[in-house]
């Protein structure tokens, strides 16, 4: 919708009375500046959250936004570290969404929201390869075909000593390095998860298991090891097979309207499954299943399916927590870091699980990384489509990581795990990664810590 004008000036644009309510929430006091990854790069107040605020709403109240808007408005995360600081429960996570709505111009829902300048040409080929490309685990599968020949010859070793990824644009550069470098782990795991995982020894409870995209492709050995560790505390694993994307790319890219269709889809397959709960392992996928109340909320046919849908959505950590331990767990004489996913931290607001499991394992130790609440740049599609702020802010996680003298990174998030494995081997000090599901799993299982290492490449 264009932005309307009158002899007196710019005319609120109608419809957004929501919108406007969540914003005038915000007092401008500030506690979200120093949370805010953009705000610490650039010390400029409009790539903060409370300046993006007055930015939303200047063009809810008819103001005419320009590139400079767009700019501003893209270069947001989308971490969510300025709701947990916010001491007035702002919900910012609303406004961003919808706002990025209005610069991604959603081809299902062209006349959603005011109009903002569009994108260049470069920008919006690549956001539309992206969205055609990674809720498809299919597609991704064949795109990065290429890529795990080059790394079985070790092609890409000769192509980065080349300097030819220097030469790239910088957003083509940033997918080469992201690329994760474990294939002979995926090799072993590449398998299928069977339909159904049976519980060991007493079942405890029947539950349906997300497999991601990007997940499944990439870190399929992460998959393996959650559903053991299920199994293993006495859960009916449940994989449904017809399951897709979870849309939660598409949400926190502001592509509403696929998100709704892609929710849609992921409801009715885990309804099909009839479970007491979903587990998710991937920190962004939990947190947008969980808000498909909301997502659905304005559809009489979906509204309550979305609502008992999100109320079953469970981070693996924060399930296991509720189901607590009944398999025992052996010795794993290592030090590991663990990494706050920002869509489990501060979406999710799940912090103390990951790390009360992680403790619970003997001769584990916890080290803590300094300013641990802040993103390393990952952020969904981030790190692709901003690649110089994504680098710089994975350099700092990096240096933090590499500073506590780990043995081991562990994440709950594949975007995460690739961004800071990334940052990690630029700088000289790169080290395993593993998802905490993996860490879980070697312990149930009884695994070496040198041996556990070694899997992990």
């Amino acid at each position: 919708m264009a932005v309307q004008e009158s002899g007196q000036g710019p005319v609120p644009i109608e419809g957004f009375d929501e919108l406007r309510s969540l914003a005038s929430d915000c007092v401008h006091c500030g506690f979200c500046l120093p949370a805010c990854p953009t705000y610490q790069l650039w010390g400029e107040e409009m790539d903060s959250p409370r300046g993006r605020i007055h930015l939303i709403t200047q063009i809810l109240d008819g103001a005419e936004g320009g590139a400079a808007t767009t700019d501003h408005l893209d270069r947001c995360l989308g971490c969510m570290a300025c709701v947990t600081a916010c001491p007035s429960g702002v919900r910012y996570d609303r406004l961003i969404e919808a706002a990025r709505g209005w610069t991604e111009k959603d081809p299902e829902r062209p006349a959603a929201g005011p109009t903002l300048p569009p994108r260049s040409a470069r920008e919006r080929a690549l956001r539309a390869a992206i969205f055609r490309l990674f809720p498809y685990p299919r597609r991704l599968r064949v795109a990065i075909a290429p890529l795990r020949a080059a790394q079985r010859t070790r092609l890409d070793a000769l192509i980065n000593r080349s300097g030819l990824p220097d030469r790239l644009p910088p957003e083509i550069a940033s997918a080469l390095r992201l690329a994760p470098q474990r294939p002979a782990a995926s090799r072993r795991a590449r398998g299928t998860l069977p339909e159904r995982v049976p519980a060991r020894g007493t079942r405890r409870a029947t539950v349906g298991m997300l497999t991601g995209c990007v997940q499944r492709v990439f870190f399929p050995q992460v998959n393996a090891a959650t559903a053991r560790v299920l199994a293993a505390e006495g859960c009916d694993v449940i994989v449904p097979a017809g399951q897709g994307c979870c849309g939660a790319l598409s949400l926190h890219g502001g592509r509403r309207a696929e998100a709704v269709r892609f929710a849609r889809q992921t409801i009715e397959t885990f309804e099909r499954a009839a479970v007491d709960a979903v587990v998710v392992n991937v920190a962004g996928c939990g947190s947008a299943m969980k808000e498909y109340r909301e997502l659905l909320a304005d559809d009489p046919a979906w509204s309550e399916r979305a609502a008992a849908m999100a109320a079953k959505v469970r981070d693996l950590s924060e399930f296991l927590a509720e189901l607590g331990p009944a398999a025992p767990r052996h010795p794993l004489e290592m030090t590991a870091a663990y990494h706050a996913a920002c869509h489990l931290a501060h979406a999710q607001r799940i912090t103390a699980q990951p790390r009360a499991l992680l403790a619970a394992i003997p001769g584990l130790r916890l080290a803590d990384i300094a300013d641990g609440g802040t993103c390393c740049g990952s952020a969904g599609i981030y790190n692709l489509v901003q690649p110089e702020a994504a680098r710089e802010l994975g350099e700092r996680k990096a240096t933090a990581v590499a500073a506590t003298g780990a043995d081991l990174l562990v994440s709950a998030n594949p975007g995460c795990s690739m961004q800071i494995a990334s940052a990690l081997a630029a700088r000289g000090t790169p080290m395993p990664m593993a998802h905490i599901a993996e860490v879980l799993d070697a312990s149930l299982r009884g695994v070496r810590a040198p041996e556990f290492r070694a899997s992990l490449g």
